[in-house]
């Protein structure tokens, strides 16, 4: 049984000017363990396929079935807890609170699960030696570079040991040392076991994933991969 399934989804926005199909009839599986990477111009559609599985988003039409159940059509009450308990997420622009310190934004997931203090900031701590920033838990976001602040949203993506981690352009606003950082930090993570899909612009990101897709019109094909171009991680 796959752990994310898209049976012909679409999404389509109505507009005063018609409506915009930002995914159009949509198939994809992922399994427990792989490493998926979808690529794409602006406007392409990748990220509103990122939103759908992060139950973020919800389909006009398909069917989505998470670990075999459908979850198409769930409230917002339920995809909030549903998200919570089985999926990380990362973005492009970090998304931590500016007067928490790194710890307390990592430990975000699990106040929102109702953990008691202790076995949050034991988990915090845990999920930030994964990324490298065992040295920084009082530090607030503005005192991190790019790349840290970019691994302190990892490590509350990987926090609560979500089912999967979905990534929006995770590398976007990062130099290339700092990009580096942050794939090691993937490497690692889906050697440990965790399911990754990762929207990109970047072709270095792009290429560390076994298996890749490109969007363009709201379609999803498999990714050309040449002889010079192994990827995997």
């Amino acid at each position: 049984m796959p752990l994310l399934s898209l049976q012909g989804v679409s999404r389509t926005y109505p507009r005063d000017d018609g409506d915009v199909c930002a995914l159009d009839t949509v198939s994809l599986r992922i399994d427990r363990g792989e490493f998926v990477s979808v690529t794409g111009a602006s406007g392409s559609g990748k990220s509103t396929l990122l939103h759908v599985l992060s139950l973020l988003d919800t389909p006009t039409a398909g069917r989505y079935e998470l670990d075999g159940v459908d979850v198409s059509a769930l409230g917002d009450t339920q995809r909030a807890r549903l998200r919570n308990q089985r999926i990380g997420l990362v973005f492009q622009a970090f998304q931590l609170v500016p007067h928490l310190t790194v710890a307390e934004n990592v430990e975000l997931p699990l106040v929102y699960r109702g953990l008691d203090r202790p076995l949050r900031l034991a988990r915090s701590r845990a999920a930030l030696e994964r990324v490298g920033l065992a040295h920084r838990l009082t530090h607030l976001p503005d005192e991190l570079s790019g790349g840290e602040q970019q691994r302190t949203a990892i490590a509350r993506a990987l926090v609560a040991d979500a089912d999967v981690l979905l990534a929006d352009e995770p590398t976007g606003n990062l130099d290339e040392v700092a990009t580096g950082g942050v794939l090691d930090v993937f490497r690692d993570a889906h050697r440990a076991g965790t399911t990754i899909v990762v929207v990109t612009h970047n072709a270095r990101v792009a290429a560390r994933a076994d298996r890749r897709y490109e969007m363009a019109a709201g379609r999803l094909r498999p990714a050309e991969v040449t002889a010079a171009d192994p990827g995997g991680i």
